[in-house]
């Protein structure tokens, strides 16, 4: 188990912000506390108590959620939850129960505020109204219906993050489908590898979009997939770029353009299916870097309670705020924004780059769509520290009330920038969770103070600990992420994965249940603090081992990106024969395109060496230092670690990892080039 070396030493510093009485007294945290106390008689004396309950007596937490909110089900639920003998994979939650999520959305309509602010590189800001949106919706809902699609049925997009994608979600979840989405900057073969598991029967498609100032045509690419999709019976073509688009020519024959649809079916109502608590909402895929993509499928009731817990709870996200966190459709993190809208507030979208036509865009979108709550990758938050912005002292982000991170450890230079440069009584929200639960394990509270680098709190139904090697729970060490009880919004299963035979669910095991028995293992390693904060310090595929002694891969970014030199780094932990390991680190400079670029010297390598050696220990201390012009990253923004360490060590380029889905493929090359060179130097496995 890590060391104390291997860990920031313990500190007894004051917290970067404090809610204020006001903020406690107003919140949805605190008004769920009195309610408990009214109408379940439970007093609770703070959040860890409160949470201390709702992972011990999951039946009575879960059921005071579903009360709480004022579930709306068209039949009652006749038990809350039914767990299997042995293991998560299997439990029923809420069973008997029918509901619906875009029902549950539509509840919060009114003529008061719009439902959805939109912006783009290429349009302004402009609304669209809750009638508006219902009048879309119920129009491609009667579409869906009349080209036979029902319950259980597929529907997929290729759309950019605009309000049509927001439209036929809601439209494909009304009439009970399951919907599945990929972003139009995915590659083609990755889509297909995708959508052809899932042999969906409408595509929702774009003719291109726009980004960094360019505009990309896809018309051509999803000609391809939709003759790669045999089992599609309908194409929607959104006319995104250009307006006189007509796909109904050639070949396309399936085609329909989405205004014809929006002109032809007005004056049809607006009908929800109900469908099974368990039903499957949608089908989100893993980042697929290795393999290929796991489906993974979650229930509607499990996302509809996590969601309304998440968001109203832990962000405090109350009606009629304004909520936006900069996505692309492609991450789990669009369908998480677009739960805000079951809680009443304005869903705000940008569609295009955070960093085009400068880095202000997205915080000049704050002021001017007057954002509560702004949620971003930490990576994009680096990145705005890295050049430099600052608006503290400006009468900017006056109505901003949360900033959100998550995506990658945000370091503690990035909460320090936040307080520093954004704005000092903002509550930072930094959130982690993924894919696997399309929420958060751990996240924020409004009734806690927040701490440079931590978490605030490990999130309500959430039995979250920190096991070491031998499978105890630790504090302020070290420690493999687990949940020890089942979540919701955990996984029904995943697609084609045989869930119903007696073998079946080989890869949902696979995935989080082979290292302990029964018990989720998440991936990542973290440490708990004495005071319940949780730090995340990368993923444990891609821990760093030093003699032993297991070290975060953020540690070594938190110390190095701090350096004005560095823009970017990436480090990996390689084994050798006879217990022995390499640590190689690959650094990306500032200004790397210069006419004279900046190169990596021996007196900047021993700056790196030192601040890593201050900071941390002599055990961060990489083994070589390597210059290099970009680091690999998912198209969702995560460095691409475990891939480049098996690059590294012999293994081929295209059995560790799909280029499609990298947004920068071409930063590969470097890495394989630096694998040859190195199997002269090092005995690698």
């Amino acid at each position: 188990m890590a060391s104390a070396s291997a860990l920031p030493k313990p500190d007894s510093k004051e917290p970067l912000w404090k809610p204020d009485r006001r903020l406690i007294d107003q919140s949805q945290m605190k008004r769920y506390l009195d309610w408990l106390f009214v109408k379940k008689g439970l007093y609770f004396r703070d959040y860890h108590d409160l949470w201390d309950w709702s992972t011990t007596d999951l039946e009575d937490f879960w059921r005071s959620i579903w009360q709480f909110f004022n579930v709306q089900s068209h039949r009652d639920y006749q038990e809350v939850i039914e767990k299997p003998a042995s293991g998560m994979i299997g439990t029923r939650w809420f069973t008997g129960a029918t509901l619906n999520y875009a029902e549950h959305v539509f509840r919060n309509k009114t003529n008061e505020r719009p439902a959805i602010l939109f912006q783009s590189e290429q349009q302004p800001l402009t609304s669209l109204s809750w009638s508006d949106l219902e009048q879309q919706v119920t129009a491609i809902a009667h579409f869906l219906r009349e080209n036979n699609v029902r319950p259980g049925d597929r529907v997929v997009s290729v759309l950019p993050n605009i309000p049509e994608a927001v439209v036929a979600f809601l439209a494909t979840n009304s009439v009970g489908a399951i919907w599945s989405s990929c972003s139009p900057d995915f590659g083609t073969p990755s889509i297909i590898d995708r959508f052809r598991q899932i042999e969906p029967k409408v595509l929702f498609a774009v003719d291109g979009y726009s980004y960094n100032g360019k505009l990309i045509d896809k018309t051509e690419e999803l000609s391809d997939l939709q003759s790669a999709l045999p089992s599609l019976k309908k194409v929607v073509w959104v006319s995104n770029l250009n307006p006189d688009f007509d796909p109904l020519t050639g070949p396309r024959t399936k085609s329909v353009l989405w205004n014809s649809i929006l002109q032809t079916n007005t004056a049809v109502p607006l009908v929800f299916e109900p469908v099974s608590f368990e039903h499957p909402i949608w089908i989100l895929f893993s980042s697929g870097t290795t393999g290929k993509p796991k489906a993974i499928t979650h229930s509607v009731g499990g996302c509809l309670l996590e969601h309304l817990k998440a968001l109203a709870l832990h962000q405090d996200v109350q009606p009629g705020d304004r909520y936006f966190w900069y996505s692309t459709t492609g991450w789990m993190m669009w369908n998480y924004s677009v739960a805000s809208l079951l809680v009443g507030a304005t869903l705000v979208i940008y569609d295009g780059s955070a960093g085009y036509p400068n880095m202000d865009v997205l915080w000049n979108l704050a002021e001017r769509a007057r954002i509560n709550h702004f949620g971003a990758g930490a990576a994009y938050l680096l990145a705005c520290m890295r050049a430099g912005l600052s608006y503290v002292g400006i009468s900017k982000l006056a109505h901003l009330k949360t900033i959100g991170s998550t995506g990658s450890p945000l370091p503690p230079e990035g909460f320090r920038w936040v307080y520093e440069s954004v704005k000092k009584d903002i509550w930072l929200v930094s959130l982690s969770g993924g894919t696997d639960v399309c929420s958060g394990f751990v996240g924020g509270c409004p009734m806690l103070p927040v701490y440079e680098g931590e978490i605030q709190c490990r999130m309500l139904g959430c039995k979250l600990e920190s096991f070491d090697e031998n499978g105890k729970p630790v504090r302020n060490e070290l420690g493999e992420m687990v949940i020890l009880e089942p979540m919701p919004s955990m996984p029904i299963y995943f697609w084609n994965d045989n869930a119903d035979a007696p073998t079946g669910n080989q890869r949902y095991k696979a995935s989080y249940f082979e290292h302990y028995d029964g018990i989720w293992r998440h991936g990542d390693w973290i440490k708990i603090t004495d005071r319940k904060t949780v730090v995340i310090y990368g993923r444990s595929d891609a821990t760093l081992n030093r003699d032993g002694v297991r070290i975060g891969t953020s540690e070594i970014y938190s110390a190095v990106e701090s350096l004005p030199d560095i823009r970017d780094s990436l480090v990996v932990c390689l084994e050798l024969h006879g217990g022995r390991y390499f640590m190689p680190l690959f650094v990306v400079l500032n200004d790397p395109t210069a006419s004279q670029p900046t190169e990596l010297d021996e007196e900047m390598a021993q700056r790196i060496r030192l601040a890593l050696r201050t900071q941390y220990s002599p055990r961060h201390v990489p083994d070589a230092i390597f210059q290099v012009p970009e680091i690999p990253y998912t198209i969702s923004g995560k460095k691409v670690e475990a891939p480049v360490k098996k690059i590294l060590m012999g293994m081929s380029p295209d059995r560790v990892t799909s280029r499609d889905t990298l947004r920068n493929p071409a930063a590969l090359d470097t890495f394989i080039q630096l694998a040859d060179s190195l199997k002269s130097d090092l005995l690698v496995k």
